[in-house]
C-alpha cells in the first residue's frame, strides 16, 4: 500500500529502489507519526470534519498501535511503502471509513516533516541531558583531582605544569559550548510544520495553532513553503550540533588513549574495561575509547554529507530528502551510545599522582623560575634570556613546586564558573 496509490501497478525494481530501507528506519519514527496523527485527528474533529464516533475510534486504535510499537510487535511489511501507509491501513482495517478520513488536509510530506521534527526534538533533548550529565561528572572528577599535577604539552613537547583538575574541567566547559549548538538546533526543530501539506497549504479550514499546542511545539512554522524547506535544514542543524559534541568527545577519547599508553602512564582504567591481543598476553587495549573516537569522527562528517544531499535543491519537495534519515538516525544512536560509554568508563579512571617525579619533566618549572626572577625585579626579557642560557648550559636547577599555587587558584576559579555555565545552559 502507498498513500499515493491510484490502483496502477509500479515496476518492482523501481519500487525496491525508491523505498530503499525506509521501512526499517521508519520504525524509529513510528511513535511520532502516531502522535502527530492523533493531534491531526483531534483538529479535524474540532473543525467538524470527523464525528464524535470517528475521533473516539481513532483515539482507541492509535493508542493500541502505540502499545504495539512499545512492545516491539509493530512491523512494516513489504507491501507497505512506509510507516505512514502502514498506520493508515491499520486504522482503516480496524475502524473502517474513519481510517480513510485521517489523511484529510494532510500530505505525506508534512507527515514526514512533523514526525521528524518531533523525533529530532526528542533526541536532541536526550543528547543535551547526556552531555550535561557527562560535564557534571567531569567537574566532579576535576574537583577530586584538582591538586594532582599533570604535564602540559604544546607541539607534543613538554610545556608547563597543568593538573588533572584543569584537564577534566576543560572538557566540561568545552561541552558547554557544544550545548549552545544543541540548543540552537532544538530551536530550529521546535516548530510545527503540520498543516503545510505538500508545501502549499490546504483549502480546508484547519487550525494549525491547535496542533502546535497539542504536539507541544514552541512555535508554528507559519509559511507553508518554509515548512517544507525545513526538511533538510532541521536535519543539518541537528547534525552540526551533534558534530560539535562529537568533536569534543573524540578529542577526550584521544587524550585518554594517549594518557593510558605506557609512554605517558598518566592514567589507567580497570582491566575489565580493556581488551587483549590474540598473540600478546600483556596487552590491555583501550578499545572503548578508540571506538568512541572513531564513531565521533564519523559523526563529524555527517553535516557535510547532508549538505551535499541538499545544497543544490530548489524549494519544494524532492525525493532526495528521503536519504537524510539514512545518515541522521544511526548517527544519533552512535552519539548517545558514545556519551553513555564515556560516562561509564571515565568513572573508573585512576590517575597517576606521581607523574612529575620523572626527571624528564624538570623543565616544566622553568616558567615559574623565570616569573620568580621578574617578581624580584629583573626584566622579563633578561630573565627569559638567563633561564634559556641556564637550560642550554645544563646549569638550570628546577625547584619542583608540587603544590603549585597558581594551578590551584586557576582550578578553583574554573570549577565555580563552569558550574554556573552548566546551570544556565
Amino acid at each position: 500500500m502507498k498513500l499515493w496509490d491510484k490502483g496502477l501497478p509500479t515496476d518492482q525494481k523501481i519500487d525496491m529502489f525508491t523505498v530503499g530501507n525506509d521501512r526499517q528506519l521508519d520504525l524509529v519514527i513510528a511513535k511520532y507519526d502516531i502522535k502527530a496523527t492523533l493531534a491531526h485527528a483531534k483538529m479535524l474533529h474540532k473543525i467538524e470534519l470527523l464525528s464524535d464516533k470517528d475521533i473516539a475510534e481513532i483515539k482507541k486504535e492509535l493508542n493500541n498501535l502505540t502499545k504495539e510499537i512499545e512492545s516491539g510487535t509493530f512491523i512494516i511489511e513489504d507491501q507497505f511503502e512506509d510507516v505512514h501507509s502502514k498506520i493508515e491501513f491499520e486504522l482503516t482495517q480496524r475502524i473502517g471509513d474513519a481510517g480513510k478520513r485521517i489523511h484529510t488536509a494532510r500530505s505525506r510530506n508534512d507527515q514526514v516533516l512533523v514526525a521528524m521534527h518531533l523525533y529530532l526534538k526528542d533526541e536532541l533533548s536526550q543528547i543535551k541531558s547526556l552531555v550535561k550529565e557527562l560535564s557534571q561528572n567531569l567537574v566532579t572528577s576535576a574537583e577530586k583531582y584538582k591538586d594532582v599535577l599533570l604535564p602540559g604539552y604544546t607541539h607534543l613537547q613538554i610545556a608547563m605544569p597543568s593538573s588533572f583538575g584543569l584537564w577534566f574541567s576543560a572538557y566540561a566547559e568545552s561541552f558547554v559550548d557544544d550545548l549552545y549548538f544543541v540548543n540552537a538546533a532544538l530551536k530550529v526543530v521546535d516548530q510545527n510544520p503540520l498543516g503545510s501539506a505538500a508545501g502549499y497549504g490546504s483549502s480546508f479550514p484547519i487550525d494549525r495553532e491547535f496542533t502546535t499546542k497539542e504536539l507541544g511545539f514552541e512555535a508554528l512554522k507559519y509559511n507553508v513553503i518554509a515548512a517544507q524547506m525545513s526538511r533538510g535544514k532541521s536535519e543539518k542543524s541537528t547534525a552540526f550540533a551533534m558534530s560539535s559534541v562529537a568533536g569534543t568527545l573524540s578529542k577526550l577519547a584521544m587524550d585518554v588513549c594517549l594518557y593510558m599508553s605506557q609512554n605517558f602512564d598518566f592514567m589507567s582504567i580497570p582491566s575489565e574495561f580493556t581488551t587483549g591481543s590474540s598473540i600478546m598476553p600483556h596487552k590491555k587495549n583501550p578499545d572503548v575509547f578508540e571506538l568512541i573516537r572513531g564513531k565521533c569522527n564519523k559523526i563529524q562528517a555527517l553535516p557535510y554529507e547532508l549538505s551535499l544531499l541538499t545544497n543544490n535543491l530548489p524549494s519544494g519537495y524532492h525525493r532526495d530528502l528521503q536519504l537524510l534519515k539514512e545518515g541522521v538516525v544511526p548517527a544519533i544512536q552512535d552519539l548517545k551510545a558514545s556519551l553513555e560509554m564515556a560516562m561509564y568508563a571515565l568513572k573508573s579512571v585512576t590517575v597517576n599522582e606521581h607523574i612529575l617525579e620523572d626527571d624528564k619533566y624538570d623543565y616544566l618549572f622553568s616558567v615559574d623560575t623565570l616569573n620568580a626572577l621578574v617578581m624580584q625585579g629583573m626584566s622579563f626579557r633578561d630573565a627569559y634570556m638567563k633561564i634559556g642560557l641556564d637550560i642550554e648550559n645544563g646549569t638550570y636547577q628546577p625547584e619542583k613546586n608540587t603544590k603549585h599555587s597558581h594551578i590551584g587558584s586557576i582550578n578553583n576559579l574554573c570549577l565555580n564558573d563552569i558550574r554556573k555555565k552548566l546551570d544556565l545552559v
